[in-house]
């Protein structure tokens, strides 16, 4: 398994420091990473505001520094739009991919992560679940036509839980078509870690780690001079510090023959807050508890 840097890590979101796209790079060597995700979008590789010209010098740093582009980070939500169905919003995503798949040849890469979509209240389950599956479909044809593999992140609603996950796959049926499998999202679900991580393994091309904790909310009632319990909110932490167990994620992993990229994320806010010494020191450490779950 190979250590990775999300990018979007660097990339300032939430309140947290920013960093430029190559200063990113030059942060994950600095760190001891041998290889980055790398975001597509603002701040970092815009398909709008970045030219085939200024990836080549992303290359050539990349290649200064000793480090692998993974993937490239792709943000699609195949169910937005559902208002305003005369907008080409599917062809729109499947040209920003097809601009990334360019991107990821000058880069070095084969891979773009891609989402599903997030259920809305225009159709029906059935119907969301179908055009996301063409819509992964034709995001493959797509970056096929560069010799570039679809990876899919269980993230957003469509498809996210195990099951569902293989079965989504498995209708997409692409030989580019890889998973992306995570922890965060199945260990909310309740889900063994360890044998689903196990099933998925063959058909992974890269996960993505970020450790979590539950904080329990509550809602004051005056008329009964008590509380109600609301949802928990969920906030980052230090890999190793929440509720997942990576332990068993990784054990699954190695079991099943998962041999690719680990790519480790600070995607929301981050305990200790968003300065720029507080996200290295958490994704040194993040590094060296990976290298300790990757060995078993």
């Amino acid at each position: 398994m190979i250590p990775t840097l999300f990018t979007v890590s660097y990339a300032g979101f939430w309140g947290q420091a920013r960093l430029s796209l190559a200063d990113s790079l030059r942060k994950a060597k600095e760190l001891g990473y041998s290889a980055v995700e790398i975001a597509g979008k603002r701040p970092h590789l815009s398909v709008v505001d970045c030219d085939i010209d200024e990836v080549k010098s992303y290359r050539r740093l990349t290649d200064e520094l000793g480090l692998k582009v993974a993937s490239l980070a792709a943000y699609t939500n195949f169910t937005a739009g559902m208002e305003s169905r005369e907008v080409p919003l599917l062809e729109i995503q499947l040209g920003y991919i097809d601009r990334l798949a360019q991107f990821a040849n000058v880069l070095g890469s084969d891979l773009i992560r891609i989402f599903t979509g997030y259920q809305v209240d225009a159709l029906s389950f059935d119907q969301q679940w179908n055009l996301c599956v063409e819509a992964v479909q034709g995001a493959c044809d797509v970056a096929a036509r560069h010799g570039v593999r679809i990876g899919v992140q269980n993230h957003h609603d469509i498809g996210v839980g195990v099951e569902a996950y293989e079965d989504f796959l498995a209708q997409v049926s692409r030989p580019n078509c890889y998973a992306m499998f995570d922890a965060w999202s199945i260990a909310q679900h309740g889900t063994d870690l360890y044998s689903a991580a196990k099933r998925l393994a063959p058909k992974m091309a890269q996960t993505t780690v970020a450790d979590y904790v539950r904080q329990p909310r509550y809602k004051y009632l005056s008329g009964l001079v008590g509380y109600e319990r609301l949802p928990d909110v969920v906030r980052a932490v230090p890999l190793g510090e929440g509720f997942i167990d990576y332990p068993a994620f990784f054990g699954g992993l190695r079991d099943g023959g998962f041999d690719g990229y680990v790519s480790f994320e600070m995607c929301s806010p981050v305990k200790g807050g968003g300065s720029l010494a507080n996200l290295d020191r958490t994704a040194s450490a993040a590094l060296k508890t990976l290298q300790e779950w990757m060995a078993g």
